[in-house]
């Protein structure tokens, strides 16, 4: 401790930079928790809905749902969260139950920072890191709102950073000398790994702890270029071993715990994780035909990290350009060493599921962010300045946007302003990369963080008291029950938060789930069959030429707020209409009650 003491000195204005960046980038993910608009995926509101319903029986288990086959979708843990969190109902808000995510995905941030330190002692290297792993989409999508993915990084990843800790300890003789750990740390092993299974599945053992089993094997004594002891391989396999039993054991209270055990068994372990082994085209088909075949999945960390895939690639090649290089294969530290394990048997043992998707292996971000983060000057000038040139008509697109939101009843001069401000200096800075290549990696993670911040600047007025329904309507409709579209499996929830207090029936607005309430009627029947059936209908405009409800006179329009697309058919974004988003990106929807 005396000689970290003795090793500290004053920051540089340019890691005064570096930590600015890094506080700038917490800010943003702050920034617009609450909103609706928020990026996310349509499962959010599927969690929540279950969360609430659960919270309204005043009973932990069992969880419930009034989506078919949608019940025992997640292990408790996660509902459980959003139940306290948003203290039983009676603090229904996005920005309570998105908090907790906010709290993990920081504090797994936090302990990538202090990794970084203790092996590279840079303040740049550690702000790299961090910035790195909340500029990954996958951080900033499924570890910023409610959903699982910021809990089982964390609680997965846990004994992966105390062995990385050991392994950068400033004892030599310490490091030198690991054989392995003792029954107590193999037991908190269990304990973390089981809170992570606890969040979303059983089936996460096997990544979690064939990574652990083989980081601490691998990692063990590298440099000497010895065998292995056999003690140590049956030491490392018993502990492990245990840890196993005693997370899938915290797993297994959710058998014990739910009051219909059964149904636990066939919805979640065979209908959400069996599932997944299986297929109708063959397994071998599937695998290199399919729709997601096994080399798509190869690319899943650069899928994961989204506007900075380019840097992932290129951090890639180095890292096959060091493997297959002239030089020979490089001697890697023990800390290196568990993190390439980390990032190789995560994405091995979800490409082998029939069933793949990128966002498996985003318990393995971390890892990918510390390795680049400490190689970030590795990368070659070339895959940031290309990032920066995709990423400049992105910008110049949401600036677009902006701009017509200002020109919709929503929002203030102050709120656009702010947003065009936002998205002007992220183009700024991207043009200051591509004409200072020196500085496009710095340009190339600041000119995604101006998205993400433009984001959420430009969809701010979306979500404020301008853009929703007026006091006066909320209070005319009490426990009333309204017919919702529905384009998506469980979207229909969000009207709990824009219509608070009453019940809400979806209606199939696209064909793509439960094909509710007539969808194959014509629009102006099937209006009138909704508001037959319904205290009141909330209608999407068709097209810009629709300047009121087909219903009307025969029903009465008491509110109006637009609409969103969030899902495009082909050919309704075009390059000649793309500068228009009113014709492709805004609908107006419609209020509507019979009239009196």
């Amino acid at each position: 401790m005396a000689e970290s003491f003795k090793s500290f000195r004053p920051a540089t204005p340019t890691e005064y930079a570096w930590a600015a960046l890094v506080f700038i980038a917490s800010a943003v993910y702050l920034y617009g928790l609450d909103n609706p608009y928020a990026p996310t995926n349509g499962d959010e509101m599927v969690y929540i809905h279950i969360a609430r319903l659960t919270a309204a029986s005043g009973d932990w288990l069992p969880l419930l749902s009034d989506i078919a086959n949608l019940r025992n979708t997640k292990p408790p843990l996660l509902f459980w969260q959003a139940m306290v969190a948003g203290d039983w109902g009676h603090n229904w808000s996005l920005l309570a139950l998105r908090l907790p995510s906010i709290v993990y995905t920081f504090v797994t941030a936090a302990g990538l920072g202090l990794l970084a330190w203790r092996i590279r002692r840079d303040l740049r290297a550690v702000c790299l890191t961090v910035l790195l792993y909340l500029l990954f989409f996958s951080t900033f999508r499924y570890g910023r709102v409610y959903l699982t993915s910021a809990p089982e990084t964390f609680w997965l990843g846990l004994p992966l950073y105390w062995l990385l800790w050991v392994h950068t300890s400033t004892d030599n003789t310490q490091k030198a000398t690991f054989q392995g750990f003792g029954p107590v740390a193999y037991t908190l092993f269990g304990l973390a790994m089981g809170l992570g299974l606890a969040y979303k599945s059983f089936a996460l053992i096997a990544p979690a702890s064939a990574t652990l089993w083989l980081a601490i094997l691998l990692s063990a004594t590298p440099q000497q270029g010895k065998r292995l002891p056999w003690s140590l391989v049956w030491k490392t396999t018993l502990g492990v071993g245990w840890s196993v039993v005693l997370a899938l054991g915290i797993f297994s209270l959710w058998f014990v715990l739910d009051p219909d055990p059964a149904s636990v068994w066939a919805e979640f372990v065979v209908g959400e994780n069996a599932g997944k082994m299986s297929g109708q085209k063959g397994y071998w088909h599937a695998a290199l035909h399919g729709d997601y075949p096994m080399w798509q999945q190869l690319f899943a960390y650069p899928e994961n990290a989204g506007l900075l895939a380019l840097p992932v690639l290129g951090m890639g090649w180095f890292g096959l350009r060091q493997l297959f290089g002239w030089r020979g294969l490089p001697s890697a530290s023990p800390a290196m060493v568990v993190l390439l394990v980390w990032l190789a048997v995560w994405l091995i043992v979800f490409t082998i599921p029939s069933q793949r998707s990128a966002r498996y292996v985003i318990p393995a971000m971390p890892a990918l962010a510390l390795v680049m983060g400490l190689y970030w000057d590795r990368i070659a000038k070339p895959w940031h300045w290309l990032t920066v040139l995709v990423l400049l008509p992105a910008l110049l697109i949401m600036a677009r946007i902006a701009w017509v939101i200002q020109g919709m009843d929503v929002g203030s001069t102050v709120t656009g302003l702010w947003a065009l401000l936002t998205l002007g200096s992220g183009m700024l800075l991207a043009l200051w990369g591509l004409v200072r290549p020196r500085w496009s990696g710095v340009a190339a993670l600041t000119t995604c963080l101006a998205i993400y911040a433009g984001f959420g600047a430009m969809v701010e007025p979306l979500s404020g008291p301008q853009a929703a329904y007026p006091p006066q309507v909320k209070q005319q409709l009490n426990n009333a029950l309204i017919a919702v579209p529905n384009g998506f499996t469980g979207q229909y929830e969000r009207y709990q938060f824009v219509l608070p207090g009453n019940r809400f029936n979806p209606y199939d607005i696209e064909g793509r789930n439960t094909g509710a309430l007539k969808p194959e009627l014509p629009p102006r029947e099937r209006l009138a069959y909704l508001l037959a059936g319904h205290d009141a209908v909330v209608w999407l405009q068709k097209d810009l030429a629709q300047t009121q409800p087909s219903c009307v006179p025969a029903c009465t329009v008491i509110g109006a707020r637009w609409h969103v697309k969030s899902r495009h058919k082909s050919g309704e974004v075009t390059l000649d209409n793309l500068w228009y988003p009113q014709q492709w990106l805004f609908r107006r929807e419609w209020l509507i009650i019979k009239a009196k």
